[in-house]
């Protein structure tokens, strides 16, 4: 059996899965906005190639998506279809320069928490079939068949891209009842999906894991594989503690009218921990309070520098600086540049 170190899918992600899903929605008159409803997100964030978000506020987009077009059939297959093995960025191409399918699946499943999936698949090797199975029961009720049909259909377009060819499987099984769509499905599949079945799953034939990949290139994939390890570790290190604090010094109400941020011991009461034990924490994950109050502080500096009319000391104040002087000094430590000038910048940019 081939596991993933993943166990949850709660883990932090880029932005580009909400960007192809508010980029469908749109192409079926949802406009953007009605997407990124109920998140910080803006348009501008969903062109960030280095942006990172939490799981919770991809879920969010997901379910504007299923309310937003409820009577559309197999809305989760013509979704998941648009994902690419380019959409995935890095991990994308690590898997594309592997030598073979199999071994592309293997770095696949080490590295789940550089896709988007929220169904966790396990693969084993069976007497004449090599099985995925994909686990969803902790995924949200409301959302869990389109998810399921979603990364199912997504996972196979990416061995269909790995291998050049639409890949045939020899089963498909899903828990949840047939629906009216199931030739959709079918579509996807090649072979004819079963419902209400006691497991998701998914099998292919063994001897199409050890056919070579077109694109496989070791000096590629090595160059893949250490930027991976770093994202990783990136990205692990804003999960946990530091991810729950962080939760805590960010606004929810947009760039507009925040009141400053609450104090380490304000944060600590709030996660039932003394600020000493608070403080211990941050420090075996690798962080500390001032380092995340810091990048918020610089996060929301940005945008609403580069998005709202607002002075630098509006913006100050906003931020829970009692002088202006003061954040100016920060902005330039973080950035080398003062906020006026990273300002005019921005405006040069967009003009």
């Amino acid at each position: 059996m081939v596991d993933s170190p993943v166990r949850d899918w709660d883990f932090p992600r880029g932005v580009a899965s909400v960007a192809l899903l508010a980029g469908y929605a749109g192409e079926h008159g949802v406009p953007v906005e009605r997407m990124l409803d109920g998140t910080a997100l803006t348009e501008r964030l969903l062109r960030d190639p280095d942006a990172q978000i939490d799981a919770r506020t991809e879920l969010t987009v997901v379910r504007n998506l299923v309310r937003a077009l409820p009577d559309r059939p197999a809305l989760g297959v013509e979704v998941g279809r648009r994902y690419r093995i380019t959409t995935f960025g890095i991990f994308g191409f690590a898997c594309i320069s592997s030598p073979t399918l199999g071994e592309a699946i293997a770095f696949a499943l080490r590295y789940l928490d550089l896709s988007f999936t929220f169904c966790l698949p396990v693969a084993e090797m069976l007497d004449d079939e090599f099985v995925g199975w994909i686990h969803a029961e902790s995924v949200p009720a409301d959302v869990r068949q389109f998810l399921i049909e979603r990364d199912v259909t997504a996972m196979h377009q990416v061995m269909s891209d790995l291998v050049g060819r639409h890949m045939p499987l020899t089963r498909a099984e899903f828990t949840f009842p047939e629906p009216p769509y199931a030739d959709r499905i079918a579509e996807v599949t090649v072979v004819r999906p079963r419902f209400d079945r006691p497991h998701n799953l998914f099998a292919l034939d063994p001897l199409t894991l050890d056919q070579p990949l077109p694109q496989a290139n070791e000096h590629t994939l090595a160059i893949c594989l250490a930027q991976c390890r770093d994202l990783v570790h990136r990205r692990r290190a804003r999960t946990g503690i530091a991810a729950e604090v962080r939760s805590r010094l960010v606004p929810h109400g947009g760039a507009d009218g925040l009141a400053g941020p609450p104090g380490i011991d304000s944060v600590a009461r709030d996660l039932n921990m003394s600020t000493r034990t608070l403080r211990r924490h941050l420090d075996a994950a690798g962080t500390s309070y001032r380092a995340l109050l810091d990048e918020m502080r610089r996060a929301l500096a940005e945008e609403m520098l580069s998005t709202t009319p607002l002075s630098v000391s509006d913006v100050a104040i906003r931020l829970g600086y009692a002088e202006a002087s003061t954040f100016i000094y920060a902005f330039k430590r973080w950035t080398g540049t003062t906020p006026a000038a990273y300002r005019r910048s921005r405006d040069r940019v967009l003009s």
